[in-house]
């Protein structure tokens, strides 16, 4: 291999390996870096024995390392991700476009079901579900299990998930001479073991399975103890006094805008139960007066927006909830909601880590918007009531001055 191939190999395996241990959701058990990894070290095994160049390894190593980097954003079509993902990479870089090309074609082949058009894609297919041929099947098989529970919000049964393994296996045939060489009888094992969990799943447990159960159990805890961190206090701290902050700003606002509608009230009662009597007898009043009632009434119009309050539609479902689409510590959210699924909500919320602390900086972030909003419409309250009143007061006093004097003889 060329040293420019080398070394956009080595730039692109840094990337990737950036992305998958900083950028994977918590969820995603199953398809980590070590994933990444083993598919990489499968490609390069089965490459060695089945007759590719060095240009090759090199785009089936592109795509074993980028091919999942889509999970970074999306669950469902994540190839499509990895392959915007790869394009603008490799473009960056200036790799050659047939060879882009290729490198996403392998990606896209790992699309279940798997279809590849040519050696390369077979070979990447096969690295992809190597696993099924490893000595400790069962345990990875559980963490993708455990992923689409976590993924999915739904608890799978352990009796249709192994159900769903064993026509998976049954199904499944590797595509390159090599892979079906070395690892079939090892896929076969494989499927033994998983036709005894089957059976034994309602009976009576050998030691065997028992013991890998309970390596799953601590398995699941661990990954539900990761979901269940509790804040700490300084993190508590922070939260309280950001939200505490963030209410006497609100009220500030409202005690503001409170003043400028009394102020204006006052000044408008005076303008309509004295001035606007007297305007026959000094006619040369009436702009000062419509001057002065248009800024006392914007005044007031701006500051009651500032004040007035926006109510949602109070409800939610329990999707909104699995998926985590609601903050429930604001009452606009559930104020139409029966107690009893809010009370189920809040302990769905406090259950989980993530979900908690997402609401509560949901909470401080929408409290800021509203803050934002009401000190907007505030300044210009007072700023047509600074300026306006000065124009106003001296439209009277050129009223009085000029309007009203006599014309000269």
């Amino acid at each position: 291999m060329s040293k420019e191939r080398s070394a956009i190999l080595n730039e692109a395996q840094s990337y990737a390996q950036q992305i998958l241990k900083n950028q994977l959701p918590e969820s995603l058990v199953y398809h980590s870096f070590e994933h990444t990894r083993h598919v990489a070290e499968a490609v390069i095994e089965i490459a060695n024995h089945s007759d590719v160049t060095d240009e090759e390894m090199e785009i089936l190593e592109l795509a074993a390392w980028f091919h999942d980097l889509g999970y970074v954003s999306t669950i469902s079509n994540h190839e499509e991700k990895s392959v915007e993902i790869t394009r603008a990479f490799l473009s960056e870089k200036n790799y050659p476009q047939n060879k882009i090309d290729s490198v996403i074609g392998c990606i896209m082949a790992t699309k279940m079901p798997q279809s590849p058009k040519n050696k390369l894609e077979e070979i990447i297919c096969d690295a992809d579900l190597l696993h099924l041929a490893n000595e400790k099947y069962c345990e990875i098989s559980e963490l993708l299990q455990i992923e689409l529970e976590q993924v999915h919000g739904k608890e799978i049964r352990d009796e249709d998930w192994y159900l769903n393994n064993k026509n998976f296996i049954e199904n499944h045939e590797f595509f390159t001479s090599y892979a079906r060489d070395n690892y079939t009888d090892k896929v076969r094992k494989n499927l033994e073991i998983v036709n005894q969990k089957i059976k034994r799943m309602s009976g009576e447990k050998d030691e065997e399975v028992v013991a890998l159960e309970k390596k799953v159990k601590k398995l699941k805890k661990k990954v539900k103890d990761v979901k269940e961190i509790k804040p700490t206090r300084g993190i508590e701290t922070m939260f309280r006094l950001t939200s505490s902050n963030h209410l006497e700003l609100s009220a500030m606002a409202d005690t503001k805008a409170n003043i400028m509608i009394s102020v204006n009230s006052i000044i408008l009662s005076v303008l309509v139960s004295v001035l606007f009597r007297k305007l026959e007898e000094y006619p040369h009043l009436i702009l000062p007066a419509i001057i002065m009632t248009v800024v006392c009434l914007s005044t007031i119009v701006f500051a009651i927006l500032a004040t007035r309050p926006n109510v949602s539609k109070g409800t939610f479902t329990e999707e909104d909830i699995h998926k985590k689409r609601t903050n429930l510590l604001f009452f606009g959210n559930f104020h139409k909601m029966k107690m009893d699924q809010y009370e189920w909500a809040m302990k769905e919320m406090m259950q989980d880590a993530d979900y908690l602390y997402s609401s509560l900086i949901r909470d401080i972030y929408l409290l800021g918007v509203v803050l934002g909003k009401k000190y907007r419409l505030l300044r210009i309250s007072y700023t047509i009531f600074m300026f306006g009143f000065v124009v106003a007061v001296l439209s009277f006093m050129f009223a009085e001055a000029v309007l009203k004097a006599p014309a000269p003889y």
